[in-house]
């Protein structure tokens, strides 16, 4: 039916175009001056970057001498990109996306064994994986985790302070992974180290009450009980009403934890409405377990 005449018809939308996202190897050049007085002359120098879009974002990692992004990543502009950099498409599907491939089909051999309990094989895989990219998180992580899940805490402990070190560990893509050290770090009685670590990740992503509430658990082991309530107050803050937490202070509570100072604050936050309803015997912590290790989630 066409439309009244004093009415004007609604113009047809075009479905937006998708964006382009951009993935491959730039090199950029770079003028130096090398010697010094008369002696002094200029060299180009060329370095080889892997450029990610994201979204509206653009990131460039260097490339290591085996061909494969490694280290910090930093974020660039399109104007940036475009007056900075040249793409180089040959060298990046000769070279560098093979040698991509073989890493990360390394790492998740490593995974495979160490799901089924495979250690040694697992640890092969990552070491193979490691002497192409030392700084590899996925590997870093994996061969981390093979080693608390076998107590051998000499070789986690290398690991754990090359994990705090390296910019990538607690990004958002790795979180499962990060968590899941922590939380190993602790089961293998690593309580400072556990500290260290969630200490750390929180600097970079405040905003996570399961990891206050991972942290309140390794204090609770250290027995600095303070501090222990401080972040499970930051968790609340973060997330009112949450109930592990509560249960968390619950627990406290009951078995007569709470130090004299902290048990106004403790009070305050079990107040109604904060505090949880009563839970089934089942699935109250026990003496033993003031409550499950959280997984941190986006």
């Amino acid at each position: 039916m066409m439309p009244p005449n004093n009415q004007q018809a609604e113009p047809v939308v075009q479905p937006e175009k998708e964006k382009v996202e951009i993935r491959g190897v730039f090199s950029a050049q770079e003028i130096r001056k090398v010697g010094t007085g008369t002696t002094t002359r200029k060299s180009v120098h060329k370095s080889f970057w892997f450029v990610e879009q994201h979204g509206s974002e653009i990131h460039c990692q260097p490339l290591n001498m085996n061909y494969v992004p490694s280290g910090p990543k930093r974020k660039i502009s399109m104007d940036e990109l475009l007056a900075k950099f040249a793409p180089e498409p040959e060298f990046y599907m000769d070279s560098v996306f093979p040698k991509m491939q073989e890493l990360n089909a390394t790492i998740s051999r490593g995974d495979a064994h160490r799901e089924k309990g495979e250690s040694f094989a697992a640890e092969f895989e990552y070491d193979n994986a490691l002497k192409v990219d030392e700084e590899n998180i996925r590997a870093n992580f994996g061969i981390g985790l093979t080693y608390l899940e076998r107590g051998d805490r000499e070789k986690a402990q290398n690991i754990f302070e090359r994990l705090v070190r390296l910019e990538g560990t607690f990004e958002e893509e790795h979180k499962h992974l990060f968590n899941s050290f922590g939380i190993n770090l602790r089961k293998n009685k690593m309580l400072d180290q556990s500290v260290t670590y969630y200490k750390r990740a929180i600097e970079i992503t405040a905003k996570d009450e399961n990891l206050y509430i991972n942290l309140a658990r390794a204090q609770l082991e250290l027995k600095d009980m303070d501090e222990c309530i401080t972040n499970l107050q930051k968790a609340l803050e973060l997330s009112p009403g949450n109930e592990l937490a509560l249960k968390f202070l619950v627990w406290l509570r009951t078995n007569n934890l709470v130090p004299e100072g902290r048990k106004q604050d403790v009070a305050a936050m079990l107040a109604p409405p904060a505090r949880p309803e009563a839970q089934p015997a089942a699935e109250t912590p026990s003496a033993a377990q003031p409550a499950a290790d959280t997984q941190t989630e986006s």
